[in-house]
């Protein structure tokens, strides 16, 4: 029997989280500070920090974006993220991604104070992730958590599969996953026979960055899908998921664009509070 499909919307889903925020910024009494930074001019990372920024005056964040060359060195990003972990009024820090081919992003990203790291990539906030300690985490997977639970989806003891395993979505994903006892299967360019690990899924992510990899015949029926490609065909953005064949299997699925990528912004906005919270909670301790 053919199930009835649920397009997982998550521009709805983003407009329930940054209500949450909201509230949560008038409980704390004062505007958290988010500061971004830009190295180079980057178009999409233009567009995708513009996006940032308007999400961070509709929930009452105070926002700064500081623009580097794209000739910039090391020393002088590193200097510059140093400051902003001495501002009192920037609870929250986002070095913006793809850096320019000449600097390296794992040094820039372990600058970042661990409790300032809006996107929850410092070793430190990734070791407590992997002991069940989730305090500030990779934004994306927050976020399809957050759309699971949402929605109702039992995690504990589902099978869920992972498409990619990078440290943006993949693995902190599989962490969160396992943190909820899901048993977790990771894929990746080097599995062997990729459908025979898909087609189990009850929860399939797909990050690997091939348009339309996932098809029909390698999904589960009644499968949640989230799909977090985002790639340009014919001028066209699709994700790595064939939806239009897929959505006729799937439980629930995510658009592209409009399903993971608002959640993704949205949580941006929750982290940078829960940042600030735990400013407050350090300074009445």
């Amino acid at each position: 029997m053919r199930c009835l499909i649920l397009i997982i919307d998550g521009k709805a889903l983003a407009s329930d989280i940054e209500v949450e925020v909201r509230e949560r910024v008038e409980r704390l009494g004062f505007n958290p500070g988010l500061a971004t930074i830009l190295v180079g001019e980057n178009p999409a990372s233009q567009m995708y920090l513009r996006i940032k920024h308007a999400a961070c005056e509709r929930v009452g964040i105070r926002s700064e974006n500081i623009m580097l060359p794209g000739d910039t060195d090391e020393g002088t990003l590193i200097k510059t993220i140093m400051e902003l972990n001495g501002r009192e009024d920037v609870h929250a820090i986002l070095l913006q991604l793809p850096l320019p081919g000449h600097l390296d992003p794992r040094r820039a990203m372990m600058a970042i104070a661990p409790e300032k790291d809006a996107d929850g990539f410092h070793p430190e906030n990734m070791g407590a992730l992997l002991l069940g300690a989730e305090r500030l985490v990779p934004c994306t997977p927050r976020g399809i958590i957050y759309a699971l639970e949402r929605l109702g989806v039992k995690i504990e003891g589902a099978e869920a599969v992972i498409v990619g395993h990078s440290n943006v979505v993949g693995k902190p994903l599989a962490a969160m996953l396992l943190n909820r006892n899901a048993t977790v299967q990771v894929c990746h360019v080097y599995t062997k026979d990729l459908r025979e690990h898909t087609r189990d899924a009850e929860i399939l992510v797909v990050a690997a960055g091939v348009p339309r990899l996932i098809k029909a015949d390698m999904v589960r029926d009644g499968a949640y899908v989230f799909d977090v490609g985002i790639n340009k065909v014919d001028g066209k953005t699709v994700g790595d998921v064939d939806f239009d064949a897929v959505k006729e299997k799937a439980a629930g699925i995510t658009p592209v664009p409009g399903g993971v990528g608002p959640l993704t912004v949205a949580m941006l906005m929750s982290q940078t509070v829960m940042a600030a919270e735990l400013s407050l909670e350090r300074r009445r301790s």
